[in-house]
This record gives C-alpha cells, sequence and structure tokens, in this order.
C-alpha cells in the first residue's frame, strides 16, 4: 500500500497542532505496545473518535492489532473496502483509513463516533499516527537487530570452546532459544543410512534423543527441500502430531532451517519450536539462517574454524557499519588516528567526555578496528547496577547462590571473553565494587557467586566516565590503585561546541538520515541557520543536535531550515541561567546574548513586535535596526 503518511498529514492544521505532542511521545517510549497506550487516547481525541483500532487483515479474516474504547459490531465490509480502494471510507458511525506503515502490510486505522463526520481530518490523522507507528517499529527493529548481531558474535565464540556434541547441541539450543524468543530447539542431524533424522535435545524422551523416519514432519520437508521453511499458529496442517504426542508436547509454530557442510553438503535441520509472542516472523529467519551456519561449522569439524570466523567476521562487519565518527575538525581528526593506534594495541582505555559526546561509539570504534573484533563487544552500565547487583551481573553467580538464582549464569567477563567489556560511567561504581574490579582486572581471573572454581578471562577493558576521576581520587570516591589501572591510555572527546564546522556536517548528516525515514526530501541549512548551530554552547552535545535534527525532519518546513526553524531544547531553569560560552571574546558574547534575549522576549510576546519591543524598552523601528544590524531576519509586516 503506498501511501506518503507525511504528505497525509503535513497539510492538515489539526494533524499538524497534534504532531509535535505525538513525536514526543515517540522519544520518549521505549516500545510499541507502551507508545501506543499513549498514543490512542491523543488521536482518538484530535479525530473526536470513542473508539480507535489498528485492524489488519489475512487468510479471511481481520485482526485487531491494538485498539481504544469499547468497540460495538465491527463493518468488515467497510475494511474490505476500504483495503481494496486504498482510500479513507465510511458507513454510518464507523470510518477506516489504510494505515501504511512499516512491517504492517494490510493495516487500517479504523474509528467510530464523531470522526466520522470529518473524513479529510481523520485521513490526516491516520497519516500521522502511521508516521509515528512507523518510526517507532524501525527504532524496535534496528535495536532487536544490533541485539542479535552482538549476541550472535557470543554465542559464536561460546560455541568455537565446545569440543563435546551433546554439550555442544544443547548450548544451540539454549542459545537460539533465548535469542528467537522460542519455547524450545532441537538439532536434526541425518542419518541417511538408516533414512532416520535424530533430533537432539529432545525434552520428553528417554535418552533426551528423538528418531523420526527423514520425509517426516516439517523437517523432513526441508531435508528433501534443502529450504527453510516455517508453520504459522494460523495452518498448522504441517505438523506432526505424532511427535507432540510422544513429546507430551503442543506444537503451535515451526520455523526449520536446513544444516550444510562447508562442501555445501545438506547433512541435518534447525528447528525452532513455538514463538513465545505468536509466529515467527523474517527478522527470525535471517537469525536462524546464521545460526544455522555458525552451527554447521561447528558441528561438522569443531577442530577447523575457518568457515565459523569467516561467518563471525561478517557479522562483525555488518555491526561495525552501524558505528561512525562523523567529523573532519582538527580534533576528530586526531582522536580517529589516536583510536587506530590504540585499538592495534591491548591497553586498558579510558575515555572521558561530556555526557553525549560519544564515548560508547569510540568505545565500539576500538573493538572494531582491533584483533578482537571478531569476538564479543559487551557494554554494562555501571550507575544502573547496584552493590548487590554487581558481583552477579560481572562475574556470573552458580544455581542457589542465592534466593532468586534457580540456574547458573554466564557474567558480563566470561561473555566478553576474548573480546571488550565496556564499563560505562565507571565513577558511579560503588568502593566495594571498585575493589572487586580491581582484583579482576590484576588476576585476569573470575569466580563466579556462590562458586569456588577460578574461570580465566581474555576481556580487554575499556572504562568511560564524564566525571573528574582525579578529583574523585583526591576525595577518596575512588581508589586510586583502579585510577592508574584504568587509566593506561586516555581518549579525552570534545564537547561539540568546540568542534567548529562538523556541527554543520552532523546536523546535515542526522537531517539526511531522518528525513529518508521520514520519507521526504531533505531541507537545506541557510548560513544563518549554520552559524546559530555553531555559536549554539550545545549543553547535551551530539545527542541534544541528534534529537534536534530528528525533529526538524518530522515538523519542520520543506525547503530550508532558517534561524527561525532552531528551537533549541533547554534544560529546566535555563533561562535563569547563562548559557553563553566562556571561551569567547566579550564583543561577540554580548552578540549572542542580545540576539538571544531579543528572540526569547518576541517569542514570549507571541511574535507582537510592538509588545516585544516595549518590553525591551525601545520604538518597534529601533528593534528593527538592532534586529539588522545582529544579523537577524525581519518581517516588519508583523504587528
Amino acid at each position: 500500500m503506498a501511501v506518503d503518511n507525511y504528505g497525509r498529514y503535513s497539510e492538515s492544521e489539526v494533524a499538524q497542532r497534534t504532531s509535535a505532542r505525538v513525536f514526543a511521545m515517540l522519544s520518549e517510549s521505549a516500545d510499541e505496545p507502551r507508545f501506543l497506550s499513549q498514543l490512542f487516547p491523543l488521536i482518538a481525541n484530535a479525530a473526536e473518535a470513542s473508539y480507535l483500532g489498528v485492524v489488519r487483515g489475512g487468510r479471511g479474516r481481520w485482526d485487531v492489532v491494538a485498539e481504544f474504547g469499547r468497540p460495538a459490531n465491527m463493518p468488515h465490509e467497510l475494511f474490505a473496502d476500504t483495503l481494496d480502494r486504498e482510500l479513507v471510507s465510511v458507513d454510518g458511525d464507523w470510518v477506516a483509513a489504510p494505515l501504511s506503515t512499516y512491517g504492517g502490510t494490510g493495516e487500517l486505522l479504523v474509528g467510530a463516533g464523531s470522526c466520522a463526520d470529518d473524513l479529510g481530518r481523520f485521513d490526516a490523522l491516520t497519516g500521522l499516527f502511521g508516521a509515528a507507528l512507523s518510526e517507532m517499529r524501525r527504532r524496535l527493529e534496528r535495536q532487536q537487530r544490533i541485539a542479535r548481531l552482538e549476541a550472535m558474535l557470543e554465542i559464536a565464540a561460546q560455541w568455537r570452546q565446545t569440543l563435546e556434541l551433546t554439550e555442544l547441541l544443547e548450548q544451540m539450543a539454549e542459545a537460539s532459544t533465548r535469542l528467537l524468543d522460542a519455547e524450545r530447539a532441537s538439532i536434526f542431524l541425518w542419518d541417511k543410512a538408516t533414512h532416520t533424522l535424530v533430533g537432539r535435545p529432545a525434552l520428553g524422551v528417554e535418552g533426551g534423543e528423538l528418531r523420526i523416519p527423514e520425509d517426516r514432519g516439517l523437517v523432513g520437508q526441508v531435508i528433501r527441500s534443502g529450504e527453510l521453511r516455517r508453520v504459522d499458529m494460523e495452518d498448522q496442517s504441517e505438523i506432526d502430531r505424532s511427535v507432540d504426542e510422544q513429546l507430551q508436547f503442543e506444537t503451535r509454530s515451526l520455523l526449520c532451517a536446513p544444516l550444510r557442510g562447508k562442501s555445501g553438503e545438506l547433512f541435518g535441520a534447525f528447528e525452532m519450536i513455538n514463538k513465545r509472542s505468536g509466529n515467527f516472523g523474517r527478522e527470525d529467519e535471517i537469525a536462524l539462517r546464521d545460526l544455522a551456519a555458525h552451527a554447521a561449522v561447528a558441528l561438522e569439524n569443531t577442530q577447523e574454524h575457518e568457515q565459523l570466523i569467516q561467518s563471525r567476521n561478517q557479522v562483525a562487519n555488518e555491526a561495525e557499519e552501524g558505528v561512525r565518527l562523523i567529523g573532519e575538525c582538527p580534533q576528530i581528526q586526531a582522536l580517529r588516528s589516536t583510536v587506530r593506534r590504540v585499538a592495534e594495541s591491548e591497553l586498558a582505555l579510558l575515555i572521558l567526555g561530556e555526557n553525549g559526546t560519544g564515548k560508547e561509539v569510540v568505545s565500539q570504534l576500538v573493538h572494531y578496528w582491533s584483533n578482537r573484533r571478531a569476538e564479543p563487544f559487551v557494554a554494562v552500565n555501571c550507575a544502573a547496577l547496584t552493590e548487590t547487583l554487581l558481583e552477579s551481573e560481572l562475574f556470573g553467580h552458580e544455581k542457589g547462590a542465592f534466593t532468586d538464582a534457580s540456574e547458573s549464569r554466564v557474567g558480563k567477563f566470561e561473555l566478553a571473553s576474548g573480546g571488550t567489556l565496556f564499563l560505562d560511567e565507571i565513577g558511579d561504581m560503588s568502593l566495594g565494587g571498585q575493589a572487586k574490579l580491581l582484583r579482576v582486572l590484576e588476576e585476569k581471573v573470575v569466580v563466579r557467586v556462590g562458586g569456588s572454581q577460578p574461570i580465566p578471562t581474555d576481556a580487554r577493558v575499556i572504562a568511560a566516565t564524564n566525571q573528574d576521576l582525579g578529583q574523585m581520587v583526591r576525595d577518596k570516591r575512588f581508589r586510586e590503585d583502579l585510577f592508574y589501572r584504568l587509566n593506561v591510555a586516555t581518549l579525552d572527546l570534545p564537547p561539540l561546541r568546540e568542534r567548529g564546522e562538523d556541527i554543520a556536517l552532523l546536523a546535515e548528516h542526522f537531517l539526511k538520515d531522518f528525513c529518508g525515514k521520514a520519507r521526504r526530501r531533505p531541507p537545506k541549512l541557510t548560513a544563518a541557520a549554520k552559524r546559530e548551530l555553531a555559536e549554539h554552547p550545545w549543553p547535551g552535545n551530539i545527542r541534544e543536535l541528534r534529537n534536534l535534527m530528528e525533529r526538524l525532519a518530522y515538523l519542520g518546513p520543506e525547503d530550508a531550515i532558517d534561524v527561525g526553524d532552531l528551537a533549541f531544547t533547554l534544560s529546566p531553569g535555563a533561562d535563569d541561567q547563562l548559557r553563553t560560552p566562556l571561551n569567547l571574546k566579550l564583543t561577540e558574547a554580548t552578540r549572542r546574548f542580545q540576539v538571544d534575549y531579543i528572540q526569547r522576549q518576541i517569542k514570549h510576546s507571541g511574535g507582537n513586535m510592538t509588545t516585544a519591543a516595549k518590553k525591551l524598552g525601545l520604538h518597534r523601528s529601533n528593534l528593527y535596526r538592532k534586529m539588522r544590524q545582529l544579523g537577524l531576519e525581519v518581517d516588519e509586516a508583523k504587528s
């Protein structure tokens, strides 16, 4: 359904008024259900609807994806007509409009109530709804893809170190069910001599091994065709119920991929059973294909790792593509050069910089530019760990080590062994936690909570903080021995306000990226806008600039962005704070203060120049003359 969401709502006044709140919600929401629970009431109020719902058509039925309010009997004929015509349609008090969303083929936004009286308004709000929901789905998919790529590196590293077949098969099943959110997994090896498929692990079967004929069920189809196959909950005719009886288990959905050796010969299949959240999807198919490739190599010959390493390098290359250090100012060029040199070493690294300057991005570059790039990159936010959770999170625990320890858990040091462990906000770690961390860094072994076996770890540690660790050492809030242990090499990231022309370069990069997602042409930044961006103090650094460009991509003008469009986000109480940087000459600082003060007075006066001039103690003509002197745009047609 080719519908331009942005075009649908860009001309509607009510949709434009609502859009700012919608995208503010989007920036604060972490998942789709929570976002929809906030979005539905807002759109329903704007549309004057007593009921709103997202419905999806398929297989001769209509499914409600999400809804708000209590519906009466839904007019399914109206839905089918709307989907066929791809136009907003009405039937009595019901209205439906095609909802163009990412990954939501055949979806409609339906409403009941007074919304049926104004089809244009409902269609415009549907466009806004679809644009916001699409961006949320894209964001979640990107996050899931990155998480899966990183998890794949960890899984492949673990499989590479396992030489015993039974243990390897159990690891494969455990890792794949966790990664694809499935209830069970089995790896079937093809015994061609007996025309049998041998599946392990098989819970509920004596010996943990399931034997079925090579032509039985979905696995048999994969063996015959050599292609990935999937069975959804809506059509379970291909499920072998005799196997369910043997396992005393109910299969609802299946996903199965072939296992091929280095020569391309098919020797088995990797099957996932029962997606916990419904049906397996496209991302699950991609993930299982990658898992099957790793599994095939490990199973065929645990002594030879060439294909596994090649596959893991490909995953690392894909992950590296999403990490970029953008900028050409002298500080960034020097930083890029230093990162390359540091990456080639095994030195402990400390990254310093204000919030939002890109410390995690730099840590990822160090990892992906190093010889450890094909091994796991594991990030830990130390500020989020209490001292009681620190040991379990970093070092792992054994089953029964404490009340909630129902199973053993691998710690972050073990997961990152051979790769890189990034400890963010290291300055927020408690003194007790610092002592435990120092011991592991010096001895290079961990002992799980509740365990006694020392476990070697070969993780390179990169720490980061926005705090002055030297002062914290003097204040006895950070251990001096840990400070010197971490501070072997240091990278100091410059704040955005000191990066000159990089600010416009980054702004254009973010603007192009977000406009691509909004399916619109990126507007140009005027020279005055670039100058204003360069002069802004950027207390939130790159994160603040990114958020500003995201807002402009969806809500800004179509052709050009000028000074008046740059609505900088102020922190609470910012009006009472001096926002001018301290590295300016008095003349320039005075000019920038006057520009900022005049703009805020005009904004607080609702654009009324006479009122603004009066507040400033000037005649209106003198205000216009002052604005021209400061390089501000002047529209004398305003009151």
